[in-house]
Parts: structure tokens; C-alpha cells; sequence
């Protein structure tokens, strides 16, 4: 009998909980998403349902308006990455066991001409952008131009992606998948190498009111090698993905996923799930904290998005049974109020709760994310990967 047999996780992207020890390595000292998103508040964040499960425990440092409390209902600690960046991809492969351990291909002066020739040339369209850009910015800069023109706008951020940006009137949400298909196959190496090709469909008649839509789609590149997914679902576990896992992961290893539209949509997707009955795993994604709030360098739209997410998740805790897992954690920083508008290298939370927990105590600094993996991996019997070391049975 497995000691869990529902284990759920749920990444909260982008939210680091202060700079990681390799921080200077990516210009990124100093920076502490969760902290500074407090801060922003002035003491008025307030998260209960984290707190009790002991998210001001886990760190040394305070967060304003959220002090520790004396007894956690779980267990708490925090995790330090080992993959070469700071990308979605990196964090949550290196979760599942599969770190990137070669830095991928990013692009700090816009894109090659030979590659964005071949693009142009399938999409029958030309390209205008190939810069470093904001999401939002670039359709400020761009999107009246496109609505005129029909070119392609693209960019980059500092990170390991190539972002296509279409207004779904002039080019369909249809074609725009197709195009970033076809860039994927030339992203793959060996010349060159990205982690993820990101549709960025967008909506609205001018700068002041164009929209991106829900129908954003991440083209990831392939796991290099065997997953925890993979090896939970050779085994016959049921494995559930909620939100981006399906694309970052190329769908492989999953049985059954869902798209979310929002972070409330994800939550409700979960809700959903944890009334099913099954044996396995469900991995979940809410990317608003990071799309929405992060990379717009908004602080307070970031503790409106934490505070609903808390609410949502003090639904989900009185359904949880005693042979269920909840872990949470994120898979990089994305400091609002840091410069520039890219993820930031941190330490993440690790928060475990189950009700059938009869103590409390901390995980410490794990070393890689991959523990997280390592602990499903040894709950479910299961031979261990490559990285990642349990913490299975310190929780009791």
C-alpha cells in the first residue's frame, strides 16, 4: 500500500521566495518575489490558508503582514534549483527529474535573419519586432502596425523563447499555431536550441485596449529523456496535468489534462479532479501570477492573484482525504518589482500537507527541485532517477 495515493502539486509560477545562491550568476541579487510582493502591501497581504500550512516558516526573512505561526499544519522548506536557467521549462523538467543541465539558446539582440527568413518565408508573412520585449509592450509598439499589415510580430525575453504575437482578426488563432509548429521544428538543434516557442494571441483595436487572450500555447521542446511523469504512468498511475504541464512537457507522460483559462479556472479544474477517485498524480500549473502580474512588473495585481488563489485553495483543503498529498511550490521568481521584466532566479516554497499529518517540521533547503520528483517517485515504489533526493520519510 502506498503511503499517499493521490499526490497533487500545485506550481505557483513565478513565485520565488528570495534570491537563489547562484543569484549573482544571473544578475538577479537582491531580488525576492514573495517579500517584496508583501511589501508592496504595506502589511494588507493576507493568506491565511498558506499560512497555516507554514509559507512564513519556510524563510528566514519576514513577510510583511504574514507572520509564522507556532504550529504548522504540515511540513515546509524551500528549494534551490540546478538547471542551467530560469524558464518555466527548466523548472518544471527538473521537477520531474530531468534538469537542463546545458543552457539553451537565447536570442539578447532579436533573431537571426537566416531564421526568421525561413519563418517569413512559411508564414508568407513578414516580421517586424525581434527584440527583447514585454509581452504587452510590444503589442503597444506593433499591434496597429500588424492590424495595417498582416506582418508577424516576434520576440524574445531572457529566457530560452521565441514569442509569436497575432491579432486573432488578422491572423486566426489556426494559423498562428501553425506558424509556431513550424518554428518549433527549426528550434529543435543542432544549430539551434530554444526552449519554447509561446502563441501570444491578442484581441482589441488599438494600443490602449488590446488584450492577450487565454488562447496562449507553448510549444516546449521535447524532454531530452525519461520523466517522473513518464515513469508513473509506465507504471499504470494515472497522471492529470492542469494548465500549461501539457505543453511544457509536450504532452508526454500525461492521461489526461486540462487547459486553463485563468488561475480560477485552473483552481476550479482542480476542485474537480480531487473529487475523482484514482491512483496517481495531478500536476498543476496557475501561470497568471507569472504572465499577468510578473513579467508587467505589477506588485499588487500579483497579491490580488495570491490572495484569490488562497481563498480557492481553502476550498480545496476540507476535500483532500487522508491518503491524499498536497504539495505546492513554483518554479522560478518573477520579482514585480525588479528591473526589467524577465523571471528572476530564486528559491521556491515547498509546502506539504496532508490530513492525515499528525506533525510538523521543516524540509530545509533542498538542494534541486528534483526532490520533489524523487519523493513521488519513492511513495508510489518506484526506482529513483538520476537527481533528486526524497523527503518522503520526514513527512509524517
Amino acid at each position: 500500500m502506498y503511503q499517499y495515493q493521490r499526490i497533487f502539486t500545485i506550481v505557483l509560477d513565478s513565485v520565488g521566495t528570495g534570491s537563489a545562491p547562484d543569484a549573482v550568476a544571473f544578475n538577479d541579487v537582491g531580488a525576492d518575489t514573495l517579500g517584496h510582493v508583501a511589501s508592496a502591501f504595506d502589511g494588507a497581504l493576507k493568506l491565511p490558508n498558506l499560512q497555516k500550512l507554514g509559507l512564513a516558516n519556510l524563510r528566514t526573512a519576514p513577510i510583511l503582514g504574514i507572520p509564522a505561526v507556532q504550529r504548522p499544519l504540515g511540513y515546509f522548506g524551500t528549494m534551490t534549483e540546478i538547471s542551467a536557467g530560469k524558464d518555466s521549462m527548466d523548472g518544471h523538467w527538473e521537477m520531474m527529474g530531468l534538469p537542463v543541465q546545458q543552457p539553451l539558446d537565447y536570442f539578447p539582440n532579436g533573431f537571426p535573419e537566416v531564421l526568421l527568413t525561413k519563418i517569413a518565408t512559411f508564414a508568407q508573412r513578414k516580421i517586424v519586432g525581434n527584440c527583447p520585449a514585454s509581452g504587452t509592450e510590444i503589442i503597444k509598439t506593433w499591434g496597429q502596425h500588424q492590424l495595417a499589415t498582416g506582418d508577424l510580430i516576434i520576440y524574445t525575453s531572457g529566457d530560452s523563447v521565441l514569442q509569436i504575437a497575432a491579432h486573432e482578426a488578422v491572423i486566426p488563432v489556426s494559423e498562428l499555431y501553425r506558424i509556431c509548429t513550424y518554428a518549433r521544428s527549426l528550434l529543435n538543434g543542432p544549430t539551434y536550441t530554444v526552449g519554447r516557442v509561446i502563441a501570444r494571441p491578442y484581441v482589441g483595436t488599438g494600443p490602449d485596449d488590446f488584450t492577450r487572450t487565454a488562447a496562449r500555447r507553448d510549444f516546449a521542446l521535447k524532454p531530452t529523456g525519461p520523466t517522473v511523469l513518464d515513469k508513473l504512468q509506465a507504471a499504470g498511475l494515472k497522471t492529470i496535468g492542469i494548465g500549461k504541464i501539457k505543453d511544457i512537457f509536450s504532452g508526454q507522460g500525461l492521461t489526461q489534462t486540462y487547459h486553463n483559462e485563468s488561475n480560477t479556472d485552473g483552481m476550479g479544474h482542480l476542485a474537480q479532479v480531487v473529487t475523482q477517485d484514482f491512483t496517481g498524480f495531478c500536476f498543476v500549473n496557475l501561470v497568471d501570477f507569472d504572465a499577468m502580474y510578473g513579467h508587467r512588473r505589477d506588485p499588487l495585481g500579483f497579491g490580488h492573484a495570491l490572495m484569490t488563489f488562497d481563498q480557492q485553495l481553502g476550498t480545496v483543503l476540507p476535500n483532500l482525504r487522508p491518503t491524499d498529498l498536497l504539495l505546492i511550490t513554483a518554479d522560478h521568481g518573477n520579482d514585480p518589482t525588479y528591473r526589467g521584466t524577465d523571471h528572476t532566479r530564486e528559491q521556491v516554497p515547498l509546502l506539504a500537507y496532508s490530513p492525515s499529518m499528525t506533525a510538523f517540521d521543516s524540509l530545509g533547503q533542498r538542494t534541486s527541485f528534483a526532490d520533489l520528483g524523487a519523493s513521488i517517485l519513492e511513495n508510489f515504489a518506484l526506482p529513483a532517477m538520476a537527481f533528486g533526493q526524497s523527503f518522503l520519510t520526514k513527512l509524517k
